[in-house]
């Protein structure tokens, strides 16, 4: 019985250390990323007679306004697609030709919660041709208001034939 009392004690105290261990606060745990901070991605723009635009910007989700499609939410939220706000391929269209001074337009589709961009700089394609936007050389499987970009990625709207 004297050789199992220090086994038992044992055995208790390492069960003890592992319920507190796993009773941290949340608070305690390592901290998120902020939500819907600024990240710095890579965007191409490439038109139909070269790059329009080839550069680093600073973007996050946030409302968008064109001509055609009036203003809505453009960070990632769209259509349900995530459940937090972030940067965008559109955003980052957006915040590129604020701050180069292009402009850019798009037709918004309720249904999907999601602008198909139209036209930049002037350059619209009608019937033949259309911009399509990728990420790291892959086309976005939805819209552009709706997928979510990361620090370091590659944007790319690009012009593209029918």
């Amino acid at each position: 019985m004297l050789r199992t009392l220090p086994r038992r004690t044992t055995l208790l105290t390492a069960a003890l250390g592992l319920t507190l261990a796993a009773a941290v606060p949340a608070a305690q745990a390592a901290p998120k990323a902020a939500a819907n901070a600024p990240i710095t991605v890579t965007l191409t723009v490439q038109g139909p007679e070269g790059a329009l635009y080839n550069n680093t910007i600073s973007t996050k989700g946030h409302t968008v306004t064109t001509a055609s499609g009036g203003t809505h939410k453009c960070d990632g939220t769209n259509n349900g697609a995530n459940t937090t706000a972030g940067a965008t391929p559109t955003a980052a269209l957006d915040d590129a030709a604020k701050k180069q001074g292009f402009s850019w337009d798009g037709t918004w589709y309720p249904a999907y919660d999601d602008y198909f961009v139209s036209t930049i700089a002037g350059k619209n394609g009608g019937q033949e041709a259309y911009w399509s936007i990728s990420v790291n050389g892959t086309a976005t499987p939805v819209g552009g208001c709706q997928f979510r970009i990361k620090a370091g990625d590659k944007v790319a709207f690009t012009w593209t034939e029918m």
